[in-house]
């Protein structure tokens, strides 16, 4: 797509404020795009696979994230020295922190990201609501429990909400601070525990409740938004397949929504993002009742993990539109008419045990090899020899897939986790496939507590690991590859029964 170029803000090097996969992905953008780019890295990371994607690596001194990654004077101070003139945030670390986005406009470098006034609104939980109930757009239920009350008198006040509900982080995201409640008896532990992970996590523990509605749809549009007033939305993500509100698999658009109500929740998404002067890329999530009926959640005021599937069907690369606009170009005016192009289906592989608990796994990756395919996209931040620890999210990649249909996109999805070989750490790409698998999913019969109802055990069937142990000690003793289907292999190969059993 062509865009009306202005020259209001110029810039021709970008410092990526962020590691792994997503600044791998935002690094080869830039260099597509013709700028120049800056990587940084803390010690630990210092063979780390994005840096080899940057023309310019700068280490950030320090031993823990908060020196490194989160540390917004050593970041700007980086760019300084490389003489970048832009850093793009990614997602997670600083990327939704107002100051950073603040000190990086003060320090005359251009902000590849929202205005900081729209990060600290959508990210106080409560400011939001209030916000987008000024503009009209529905609600669901809740009650706000001010700070100032005991525990006795805010535990009467949720109570008086009704059964069951959700206690949320006011500060909150990513399933922090947050607690599913269904008998009136359990509000007291679980709002103690919520207020106190919120308190740990975001240094706020404001608590806030809402009605729980069972089982709807988590459903969030793709906005954009340019320096010159205009808005638009690429369509819908699908995002109910989640785990402990966590997304485990996400696509595009929602096979669950009619045109009535894709419309009625594109428009809310716009008039979310005007509502507080939105520019940039960002997210507004909504859940939708058994009813069709929407409701706001939150909005990300940021590039979002599975912006692939919106890239896979709308055919606009996201993270260059992150660069037209903050340039001062205006949107392109096909933005307005985009239809979907196809279905797309996104997991998110992780470096975790579905069999403990799915607790982080750590070690070296012995062995990697990445699937190819019609319609197969990978989107990595590892490499073969990689040691990974506890420090960081546990998420290696993820595989996004594209069809012509929601079909096409689920098989080829399920052959790309089949073909991936990744030996050396326990990974979550068996419980992938079978949720992929699974009937439910299959006839759509799904919502955002269908994983957490069914539970681990309906879902993946117990698997040996000593199937794994044996593969990785047959690769040491005898130097023999990995096979797969259509490779030839020796026939004994654990290797060839890899694709079910990781461990």
């Amino acid at each position: 797509m062509s865009f009306s170029v202005s020259q209001e803000h110029f810039f021709d090097t970008i410092l990526v404020a962020n590691r792994g996969e997503i600044a791998v992905r935002i690094l080869d953008a830039i260099r597509v795009a013709g700028f120049r780019s800056v990587a940084i890295y803390s010690a630990i990371d210092s063979q780390a696979m994005h840096l080899s994607h940057a023309d310019i690596t700068v280490e950030i001194s320090g031993d823990d994230l908060h020196s490194t990654y989160l540390n917004i004077s050593s970041i700007i101070n980086a760019a300084k020295r490389t003489k970048a003139d832009a850093i793009h945030p990614g997602y997670g670390f600083l990327s939704e922190n107002g100051d950073f986005a603040r000190a990086v406009i003060e320090e005359g470098l251009v902000w590849i990201g929202p205005p900081p006034s729209a990060i600290d609104l959508m990210g106080d939980k409560l400011a939001a609501r209030r916000c987008v109930l000024n503009a009209g757009i529905p609600l669901i239920p809740g009650i706000e429990i001010p700070s100032a009350l005991d525990e006795h008198a805010a535990i009467d006040l949720i109570s008086s909400l009704g059964t069951p509900l959700m206690l949320k982080a006011a500060a909150g995201g990513g399933g922090k601070g947050m607690r599913r409640v269904t008998q009136l008896d359990d509000i007291g532990e679980s709002f103690s525990s919520a207020r106190r992970e919120a308190q740990s996590s975001f240094g706020d523990g404001r608590i806030y409740a809402e009605k729980l509605l069972e089982h709807s749809h988590h459903v969030e549009i793709q906005i954009v938004a340019d320096l010159h007033g205009e808005v638009a939305h690429l369509l819908e993500r699908e995002c109910s397949v989640q785990r402990r509100h966590q997304k485990v698999i996400e696509e595009a658009p929602s096979p669950f929504i009619n045109v009535e109500t894709r419309n009625a929740i594109c428009e809310s998404a716009i008039a979310v993002a005007r509502s507080v002067n939105y520019v940039g890329v960002g997210t507004v999530e909504f859940l939708v009742d058994q009813n069709g009926d929407h409701y706001f959640l939150e909005m990300n005021t940021r590039l979002q993990v599975e912006h692939p599937v919106t890239e896979a069907i709308s055919g606009v690369d996201l993270v260059d539109l992150q660069f037209q606009i903050a340039s001062g170009s205006r949107l392109p005016p096909a933005l307005a008419g985009i239809s979907a192009k196809g279905h797309a289906m996104e997991a998110r592989v992780y470096a975790e045990s579905p069999h403990n608990g799915f607790l982080p796994s750590t070690g070296k990756i012995e062995y990697l090899r990445w699937p190819i395919g019609p319609g197969i996209r990978i989107d990595a931040g590892v490499l073969e020899g990689d040691k990974i620890g506890v420090t960081f999210d546990p998420m290696l990649a993820k595989i996004i897939a594209h069809g012509t249909s929601r079909e096409i996109a689920r098989r080829r999805l399920i052959y790309a986790l089949k073909e991936t070989i990744l030996l050396g750490v326990s990974t979550n790409i068996g419980f992938l496939i079978d949720v992929l698998e699974h009937p439910d999913q299959i006839a759509g019969r799904i919502d955002t507590n269908w994983i957490d109802r069914l539970g681990q055990s309906e879902i993946m069937p117990t698997l040996d690991p000593s199937i794994a142990i044996a593969a990785i000690a047959f690769f040491s003793k005898s130097g023999a590859l990995p096979t797969s289907r259509g490779i030839k292999g020796p026939p004994q190969s654990p290797f060839l029964t890899l694709s079910r059993t990781y461990p």
